[in-house]
């Protein structure tokens, strides 16, 4: 028979009561600890939590108050909140058994043992812990979702061949558990592709979890993807599972994938490998199932030939590579997608029937849409608040830059280099020299940007 896969800790100053209890629980259980001063199990809760823990009443010679077992509980329940704790006692005080429960106490049993009553009870106390533990996922995994409900998410629409395409591989790749890199522009619904491949995979009916990277600072990229264990660091108040562990069964996306310090790549690409995480404060590994699809707006070659990603990482999380196509090369599309915004800002805004005149589609068409779908949304919510009447207009569209007609590039010259110096130059300005976010609108790293500006002395 296999024994329960459960981790017992058994605190008692008396040796034969520590070995009696260990050969016991051992035919059961897997993994036995035994300790004989309460004092030192603060380090190895650190070092990992205890499905269940045993903890005498009494550890001075002579007092028989259970004064001390109810301090030691108190801390054992303040380290860890989900502690499944039985207390022993060779005297059966019904007053100090009742006691003991308020202050978080599971069970009580007494001296000598009955065998098969210590092993029912510590095997019910067992399975509580596993209550608890669940329970404990499903607050947290709530609270993500939770987080996720209050974002905006578009409709997948359109019927454009570059939409289409996108679809039929998202289609095929589904229904299997192979990772996914997606590719695209700020805005071009990047996490939508995502939720369509969760939506279709066997994955379904358990969790999508986003993490967007670019907004995780390098020192709790850890702890948010990994979780961490009370006191691991200061601001560490009660444990916490990790993104990992929340999406497991279901689906991880990582958004912003080419933002991870190279530092931190290591640990990832570990965690995918292995299939193992090990919170911060921990040395417990625990098992992870997800399917990972992961998202970027940076060329991670580029970045790879820069030493600013590692290249066995990206053939780890590139399975299958999809590539969306930016908004304006989706033709009709945008008439779609405008439409479908105006009905829903319309409905939001107490604005019904409005309508948007062709001379203002014109110039959606005419748009370069460098904040792809998502701009295209915020203008038209824009434009339906200052519409006058039910018919948006143009002089209703606030477009970020010119329309394709009226160049940019503020020189006659065709020569590439010409042409690549003015567009940083505009780029630099509209950024106010932010080189990262100069950067980032150009689709190349902080390290080419630089050497471009030395190349054209800007």
């Amino acid at each position: 028979m296999s024994k329960i896969k459960g981790k017992i800790l058994i605190i008692d100053d008396n040796e034969g009561i520590l070995k009696s209890l260990s050969f016991v629980l051992g035919q059961e259980f897997d993994e036995i600890i035994t300790i004989k001063s309460p004092s030192k199990f603060t380090s190895l809760l650190q070092s990992g939590s205890f499905d269940v823990i045993l903890l005498d009443m009494n550890f001075t010679a002579g007092t028989n108050t259970g004064n001390e077992g109810i301090f030691w509980l108190r801390e054992i329940m303040r380290s860890d909140k989900n502690a499944i704790v039985i207390l022993i006692t060779a005297y059966g005080d019904i007053e100090l058994a009742v006691k003991t429960m308020k202050e978080g106490a599971t069970d009580f049993i007494q001296k000598p043992f009955d065998p098969i009553k210590l092993i029912s009870t510590v095997k019910a106390a067992f399975q509580l812990r596993q209550s608890k533990l669940k329970v404990s996922k499903l607050e947290q995994t709530k609270k993500v979702l939770s987080e996720d409900l209050n974002k905006n998410f578009t409709t997948l629409i359109g019927k454009s061949p570059a939409l289409m395409n996108v679809l039929e591989t998202v289609r095929k790749v589904a229904p299997t558990d192979a990772n996914v890199l997606i590719l695209g522009e700020n805005g071009t619904g990047k996490e939508l592709i995502a939720r369509e491949i969760h939506r279709q995979s066997h994955r379904a009916n358990e969790v999508f979890i986003s993490v967007d990277l670019g907004s995780i600072s390098e020192t709790l990229f850890e702890s948010e993807l990994f979780g961490h264990r009370k006191g691991a660091f200061t601001d560490a108040k009660e444990d916490r599972i990790g993104r990992f562990e929340t999406a497991s069964g279901g689906t991880l996306f990582l958004d912003e994938i080419g933002n991870i310090p190279v530092s931190l790549q290591s640990k990832l690409l570990t965690v995918l490998q292995n299939r193992l995480i090990i919170p911060v404060g921990s040395s417990k590994q625990f098992e992870i199932d997800v399917r990972l699809i992961s998202a970027t707006n940076k060329s991670l070659p580029n970045m790879i030939k820069s030493n600013l990603f590692r290249e066995d990482l990206m053939f780890r999380i590139n399975t299958v590579q999809i590539e969306i196509p930016p908004l304006r090369e989706r033709g009709d599309d945008i008439i779609l997608l405008a439409e479908h915004f105006i009905k829903i800002y319309s409905k939001k805004y107490d604005k019904p029937e409005i309508k948007i005149n062709t001379n203002a589609i014109d110039r959606l068409l005419k748009y370069d849409w460098p904040g792809n779908v998502r701009e295209l949304q915020h203008m038209m919510e824009n434009a339906v608040i200052m519409a006058d009447g039910f018919t948006i207009k143009p002089e209703n569209l606030q477009f970020t830059t010119r329309i394709a007609n009226e160049s940019p590039i503020k020189t006659k010259s065709l020569n590439l280099n010409d042409i690549e110096k003015e567009t940083i130059k505009e780029a630099l300005l509209k950024h106010k020299g932010n080189i990262f976010k100069t950067a980032e609108e150009l689709g190349i790293t902080r390290k080419t940007l630089y050497n471009k500006i030395e190349k054209y002395e800007l």
